[in-house]
């Protein structure tokens, strides 16, 4: 089994640079050394720097809390380098932006139709719960596409955040 020389994740067979870091690796490449291998296998030291997430979890984890989780990674040392995570912590951002957006024109509207007739409330409640639904399902469907290392682009948003990425 060979072993990443920049990171110390073991290689797959199939491709030419490291699943973890994205560095070039291969057969040609002399410096996959056994000492790699030996690194790897016997974990991170107290004090190693080589603690970072894997980009599909840290690209999972920007969507946990919005905007939040999202700035973090953006501004966080190992993750904004890497383009997976920034393009899905903007993402994250863009989203939850758009959900805080949904959320009060929703409420300006069902205040509006609930002021012309009472009865609206037994409608807009619903209707409310269902969007709810769809949006807490698509958010865990973008966490599944990042932790899957997919750059899922939400239409309009996706392409925001492609841009703003690079």
């Amino acid at each position: 089994m060979a072993f990443c020389p920049n990171c110390g994740a073991a290689l797959t067979v199939q491709g030419g640079f490291c699943g973890n870091c994205g560095k070039p690796v291969g057969p040609a490449n002399p410096e996959l050394v056994p000492e790699a291998a030996v690194a790897a296998q016997a974990g991170p030291t107290i004090g190693s720097s080589n603690s970072a997430l894997a980009s599909n979890l840290a690209g999972a984890l920007a969507y946990v809390l919005g905007f939040i989780t999202g700035i973090i990674f953006l501004v966080l040392e190992p993750y904004k380098n890497d383009r997976f995570v920034r393009f899905h912590a903007m993402q994250s951002i863009l989203f939850s932006v758009a959900c805080v957006a949904f959320s009060i024109v929703w409420m300006i509207l069902t205040g509006i139709l609930i002021g012309i007739s009472g009865y609206m409330v037994f409608v807009a409640l619903p209707v409310r719960l269902i969007i709810s639904l769809g949006i807490f399902l698509f958010w865990l469907y973008l966490m599944y596409q990042a932790y899957s290392q997919r750059e899922y682009r939400i239409p309009f948003i996706g392409e925001i955040a492609a841009r703003q990425v690079g």
